[in-house]
């Protein structure tokens, strides 16, 4: 693979991603462009390590299925009568026709329109009408259990779907550990178990014109606050913010340590009971890569996934949440989601412009790349470098040195 990716881009130029940040360039322009780029990094990327695919909140009963395209494979998810989440290839095993066309809830079986195979809610080829001729719809020489769904390695994490379809990474609770253990001076387990979606003011999504990788470079850097965030900046400045660069090289961000939510009337959320209380005005803003943005506060947690469609298109799935049923539920605090879900919104959104004015730039054959602030650019430096040694294959090699 390493031979492969070399053919594409010029081997210099992603080894001088990992040179020391005041002499390093950023990806070069191959990496965000259409060509063949594409297809290794979903391979080396979106199929090798633990991705985003969704939260589990949105299929809450068995049955309940939606399907997603991941740079092109087509998979499924859906919750089982056991209530566990699980994610299929969404194929069918006998002609490979798409199974789910689009989000739906599910009886009993998950049936093939084509010739109506059909599937339990845990993969399994259940019913084969005709098979062995007219009303005859077994075979002795074929075996429906060797015909199953192809299942996707999976785990839920804080609401999200983290899948692995080459079953190549580690185990999903080992690779996560250095995240959790720096969240740990934050929140306790018991505050992640009362994390609620919210049914209205929840969710919001955004259409970038641009490659995915760029959401990730702007989340992860404070620099641009002043100058695209004005508004946030007014409270919650750049000089109030610090790098968040987490080792063996799987997260990068920022923290603040201004965090006050400011509403009508001086209302609150409620807060997580077992928050730091020497955390109380902290608040961190996470990349888990490849594509996830995650926000911690002492009264909400937001998960910002990136579903990415093509080269240059990419969609923005904002997931918010509050402590317990009746802050993100109930009608007495209503009003404040509204508040948070429209101050989010309008943060995100004044990213939208930014991200997809470096996709045109990235057309110019003069730039190289581009270079880091050695102070303010660090977690950016630190995900291009990721992705970088993630495919060539020296990811944990670089970890060592």
């Amino acid at each position: 693979m390493e031979k492969e990716i070399y053919k594409i881009i010029d081997k210099d130029k992603l080894t001088i991603i990992n040179k020391s940040i005041e002499s390093a360039h950023g990806l070069p322009n191959e990496c965000y462009l259409n060509g063949p780029y594409t297809n290794i990094e979903r391979k080396k990327i979106f199929e090798d390590k633990w991705v985003t695919i969704g939260v589990a909140s949105s299929i809450p009963k068995p049955g309940d299925s939606r399907p997603i395209d991941l740079l092109g494979i087509p998979l499924i998810i859906i919750r089982d009568k056991n209530h566990q989440v699980r994610v299929f290839h969404n194929v069918c095993s006998h002609r490979g026709y798409k199974l789910i066309q689009e989000t739906c809830s599910l009886k009993n079986v998950l049936r093939c329109p084509y010739h109506s195979w059909s599937y339990d809610f845990e993969g399994n080829l259940v019913a084969t009408p005709h098979l062995g001729g007219i009303n005859k719809h077994e075979h002795d020489d074929f075996d429906k259990s060797k015909n199953s769904l192809k299942e996707v390695r999976t785990s839920i994490w804080l609401d999200l779907i983290m899948v692995n379809i080459s079953e190549n990474e580690l185990p999903f609770e080992e690779y996560i550990k250095p995240l959790e253990d720096r969240w740990s001076a934050f929140w306790t387990k018991e505050d992640q178990e009362l994390i609620f979606h919210a049914e209205d003011y929840g969710y919001f999504n955004l259409e970038a014109k641009c490659n995915w990788k760029f959401a990730i470079e702007n989340y992860c850097e404070s620099y641009h606050l002043p100058f695209v965030h004005p508004g946030l900046n007014a409270y919650s400045k750049i000089d109030d913010h610090y790098h968040i660069q987490g080792l063996p090289n799987r997260f990068a961000g920022q923290g603040t340590l201004v965090y006050n939510p400011r509403f009508e009337n001086n209302e609150k959320f409620p807060t997580f009971p077992g928050w730091s209380k020497e955390k109380e005005e902290h608040a961190e803003y996470v990349a888990l890569f490849p594509n996830v943005m995650i926000g911690i506060h002492k009264d909400h947690y937001y998960a910002y996934w990136l579903e990415p469609v093509s080269h240059n298109f990419t969609r923005e799935h904002m997931e918010i949440y509050y402590v317990g049923e009746e802050a993100a539920l109930s009608d007495t605090y209503k009003s404040l989601r509204k508040q948070n879900f429209k101050q989010w919104h309008s943060i995100q959104s004044e990213d939208l412009n930014i991200i997809e004015g470096m996709q045109e730039g990235r057309n110019s054959p003069a730039y190289n790349g581009g270079n880091f602030s050695p102070v303010l650019d660090n977690p950016t430096h630190h995900f291009n470098k990721w992705i970088a040694n993630s495919l060539t294959d020296n990811e944990f090699s670089a970890i060592k040195k």
